[in-house]
């Protein structure tokens, strides 16, 4: 698809193709919609990366059900940090489930996370568990640039980060993904994303 077809598209065409390119956030597509017509996939990728960096942060504390599962959908009042929210955890239960969502399917099968062993998938469980205990989000991370040990390894890492670092880090991963999914749908090279 080029850039003309997407700047002739209706709201809701719109919606419908570029909702899931922030995992599960519709709403953000549809601000996005508003700042039409865009000049390339660099402008729109900038839309999308402007929406999110204007966001504010939220209290996790603060917001109703954090940390209870994983929302359907963004929430505008949950901040930076609900987006995080809408992710699944890596190799979790919405993997084993059937319920990704299929842009989330492809990453992690393509991370080889649709394949560990018994082993392997307690492990990324624990740490997950740890990861969403200690920041109030799941851990996200662009899968398509890893593979199953690193994001084990990644993980891990990823801990012991201070909790703004990791806000931070995590966003950006948000942002990659987000990148990577555009150039799906423009079929751009990602390489020189």
């Amino acid at each position: 698809m080029d850039i003309e077809k997407v700047n002739s598209m209706d709201f809701g065409e719109f919606v419908d193709v570029f909702g899931n390119v922030i995992e599960r956030c519709p709403l953000i597509a549809a601000a996005v919609w508003s700042q039409r017509p865009f000049s390339d996939l660099e402008d729109l990728k900038k839309h999308f990366f402007a929406f999110i960096d204007a966001l504010p942060q939220s209290d996790p504390t603060s917001i109703p059900g954090a940390g209870a599962g994983q929302p359907l959908y963004w929430d505008p009042e949950t901040g930076q940090e609900g987006i995080l929210r809408c992710h699944p955890d890596l190799a979790g239960s919405e993997l084993r489930r059937g319920t990704l969502t299929a842009e989330s399917q492809r990453e992690q099968s393509a991370a080889g996370l649709t394949s560990l062993g018994a082993d392997e998938r307690l492990r990324l469980a624990e740490l997950n568990a740890q990861y969403r205990a200690r920041f109030g989000f799941p851990f996200v991370l662009a899968a398509r640039f890893s593979d199953r040990a690193a994001v084990s390894r990644e993980l891990a890492r990823r801990l012991l980060c201070p909790s703004a670092q990791e806000l931070r880090t995590a966003l950006g991963e948000v942002k990659k993904i987000c990148s990577l999914r555009l150039a799906d749908l423009l079929r751009a090279d990602p390489a020189k994303l």
